[in-house]
């Protein structure tokens, strides 16, 4: 076994020779007729070599030609060692052939599997063994390691011989300990906290879960794009002339750890002044771009705003028949104002075509996936704008570990190639989450899905849950670009039951299916279809019931399974800052649906949800949000049970699911909720990270004040065959409670602890304070 040292570079006998025969032969000049002997070769066919000798413009192998294709011959790493000489009337060609690799081979890796080694060498089986490609090999396998937080690993390349010029490359590779990061700082931070800025980077502080996120683990990588992030956070919220001047990591031996420090240079805060855009493009009308601003004066500065003009400025210059032109935002600040003038200066560009979109990297995503990111394609005129965005979208998919687009020259001057490189990572997912709710009771819930199934960028999830008073089955399929656009398209195919509990007498059945269709109008906006075809039922079991179920109840059960065809749609607006954890910004959705187009029922439903964050201070984040909805029958028939609403802890916390809205109070009855058409509640919330709990813990704590109200019973009131009359309480009694909660955002799903006290309600509502979830998202 010969061992190759990590860090010894060999010089060749080669090179010797070359000057050796350079000073020899420089003076006596050669006939391209000469023969050319070529010695030592066994695969390389003499030919091969032979054609890297050409002659000078006169006809002959002069020293310059012999010296070209020396070199040509050394650099096709074909080769150990190559030398020229002449003897006699000859030039004799001497090869040493490079071994041939039979494999490629990694030993002692147990943290990064060989499928991630595998691309990161140059080296390959069936390849010429290149000493000088194994060195470099060695570094970038330490990259590899370094980027997941280890950085005392060691590589040992080894070489086995297997005889007939035939060798394994082994790389013996001793891991090392996990490097990690025990605390960050940042220094010149006055207008955001440490703890809102920790938020705003991916990597944190070693902490009890760490071994589940890996956010700890010191990457540079990941430290420069954190530092980016940085920066953009504070252009984003009105500080133009932010920097992050350094990002310092300061190794700790005795805790075997970094301290990260980033060194931060607010500058002021800015305000919008005048915005306005300077046409250099003759027969471009400004005044219809004016429309595609979103920067506004007088509202404080915002980075995205102008990045999100720009792309919008390009596309609609685009399709205004001036592909070449492109927007740049000029800033002019008033640091004593505290304002910033901005400009889009429109250029014509240089025109340059697209010649090719070459894509590299991408083992398991298909090419036609990226492709679809592009507002352009081959042949189409080239936009950096366009570029940056397509980037951009690349990267939001989170099909990749990086994503990277360069440009070289193209066959022409007004052509240029694009290399789109891409770097696949998993994107399957497998979860078993175990829950109780205070709802649901016991639950489990199986997982099994992919967002990139094999490769084609379309979303597959199957989901089965058990629980102690509700089990089901879920298969979706989503496509975000089902026509070769942005249009997504879906199928999601269900079954539900749900049995009798302490908050409702009856059970309800449901299975069907449901189509989908997206698409967005805007960056904020987007507006969603669906067609969904479905059976509810809705079940007794008379040997549970302590006393007769109310006669709604009892009708909808009589009734039997019921088909409901249904259409509907859905327009979301969305400025959420983070919509997993959000602190400024809104989310709006309207939803609408229109039962009867086929099926056994008629109606037509109208529900809004609107939430408005905004933080406070670093640690504070204020919430109010606003719900409403509406329901009614048509073509003579009523809203069934199952479709009313019913009010409960989504609306109002403090009480019970089902527990307020109309009531049927006949007595001797179960005095079950019996729904309402007409719904609405408010909600005023205060929400704070715990002091002394790391931010990454995902957990907050919260006040709040909950108000909103059920009413309007539109069901039957009579009943054929019961002598019985109805007593349903039906008043637009406002519901309203204050109180506090507790939620964790874990690795294992959602956990949420809320205790209200009811302020207001009607006498015959069931309250619940307590209110406890745990389980999946």
């Amino acid at each position: 076994m010969d061992k190759v040292p990590s860090r010894h570079r060999r010089l060749g006998r080669g090179a010797a020779a070359f000057f050796a025969a350079l000073l020899a032969l420089s003076a006596v000049p050669a006939s391209a007729a000469e023969a050319i002997a070529v010695e030592g070769n066994h695969r390389v066919e003499a030919d091969t070599v032979r054609s890297y000798f050409h002659p000078a413009a006169d006809g002959r192998l002069d020293a310059a030609a012999l010296d070209d294709a020396l070199k040509s011959l050394i650099a096709t790493g074909l080769f150990d060692d190559v030398t020229v000489r002449r003897v006699g009337d000859k030039i004799v060609v001497h090869l040493v052939e490079a071994k041939l690799l039979d494999r490629v081979a990694f030993e002692g890796n147990k943290k990064i599997k060989d499928t991630d080694l595998t691309p990161a060498v140059e080296s390959k089986a069936r390849g010429p063994l290149q000493r000088a490609t194994v060195q470099g090999d060695v570094g970038r396998i330490m990259d590899v390691y370094r980027h997941h937080g280890r950085d005392d690993v060691s590589v040992e390349p080894q070489i086995i011989d297997r005889g007939n010029d035939r060798v394994d490359l082994v790389f013996a590779i001793t891991e090392g300990k996990k490097t990690t990061v025990h605390e960050i700082n940042f220094i010149g931070n006055h207008a955001f906290g440490k703890r809102q800025l920790a938020a705003v980077i991916k990597t944190s502080a070693t902490n009890m879960l760490s071994f589940l996120t890996g956010g700890d683990v010191y990457d540079p990588d990941r430290v420069a794009e954190d530092r980016e992030q940085l920066r953009l956070y504070y252009r984003n919220h009105g500080y133009a002339d932010a920097s992050v001047s350094e990002a310092r990591a300061e190794y700790d031996p005795a805790s075997r750890g970094f301290t990260l420090t980033f060194v931060l240079d607010e500058g002021p805060l800015y305000h919008f002044g005048d915005i306005g855009i300077v046409c250099n493009v003759p027969g471009l009308d400004a005044e219809r771009l004016r429309r595609r601003l979103l920067a506004r004066s007088g509202a404080v500065f915002d980075g995205s705003a102008l990045d999100k003009t720009t792309d919008a400025l390009a596309i609609e210059m685009a399709r205004l028949g001036y592909p070449f032109a492109h927007a740049e935002p000029r800033i002019t600040r008033d640091a004593i104002g505290s304002k910033a003038d901005v400009a889009f200066v429109i250029d014509e560009g240089k025109r340059t075509y697209v010649e090719r979109i070459e894509i590299h990297g991408n083992s398991r995503t298909r090419d036609y996936v990226i492709r679809r990111e592009f507002d352009f394609g081959e042949g189409d005129a080239y936009n950096k704008t366009l570029i940056d965005r397509a980037e951009r979208r690349l990267k939001n998919l989170n099909y990749f570990k990086t994503v990277k687009i360069t440009t070289r020259p193209g066959s022409t001057a007004d052509r240029i190639v694009l290399d789109v490189e891409t770097v696949d990572q998993s994107t399957g997912d497998f979860n078993i989450a175990g829950g109780y709710s205070t709802t649901d009771g016991w639950l489990g819930e199986i997982k099994l899905g992919d967002r990139n199934f094999y490769g084609t960028g379309d979303a597959v999830q199957t989901t089965f849950m058990y629980g102690q008073y509700s089990r089901g089955a879920d298969l979706s399929v989503t496509d975000p670009s089902i026509f070769g656009n942005r249009i997504s398209g879906g199928v999601d195919i269900f079954g539900k039951q749900t049995v009798a509990n302490t908050y409702q007498s009856y059970g309800i059945d449901t299975y069907g299916t449901t189509f989908t269709l997206g698409m967005p109008i805007t960056e904020e906006t987007s507006i969603g279809w669906r067609y969904s075809i479905y059976n509810q039922n809705v079940t007794l079991d008379p040997t549970s019931l302590a006393a007769p179920a109310s006669l709604p109840i009892q009708q909808a059960a009589a009734t039997g399974p019921q088909w409901v065809s249904d259409v509907g749609d859905t327009i979301t607006y969305n400025t959420l800052d983070n919509n997993k954890m959000p602190t400024n910004g809104i989310n709006s959705q309207l939803r609408q649906d229109l039962a009867g187009l086929g099926g056994d029922v008629k109606f037509l439903k109208t529900t809004e949800d609107v939430r408005y964050y905004q933080a406070i201070n670093d640690d504070l984040v204020g919430l109010v949000r606003g719900q409403g909805g509406y329901i009614t029958g048509w073509g003579g028939q009523q809203v069934p049970l199952t479709n009313s609403f019913f009010g409960g802890p989504s609306l109002v916390r403090g009480f019970a699911p089902n527990g307020f809205g109309p009531r049927d109070l006949t007595p001797g009855t179960t005095m079950d909720n019996v729904g309402g058409s007409m719904y609405w509640a408010t909600t005023a919330e205060l929400q704070s990270a715990i002091p002394g709990v790391p931010q990454e813990y995902g957990l907050r704590a919260s006040a709040f004040v909950d108000a909103g109200s059920v009413f309007r019973y539109n069901g039957p009131t009579t009943f054929p065959g019961s002598a019985q009359s109805l007593q349903v309480a039906n008043n637009n009694v406002v519901r309203s409670s204050v109180g506090a909660g507790l939620t964790w955002a874990s690795p294992f799903g959602a956990l949420t602890v809320n205790y209200a006290v009811p302020l207001t309600k009607a006498s015959y509502d069931v309250v619940q304070r307590l209110n406890f979830n745990a389980g999946p998202f």
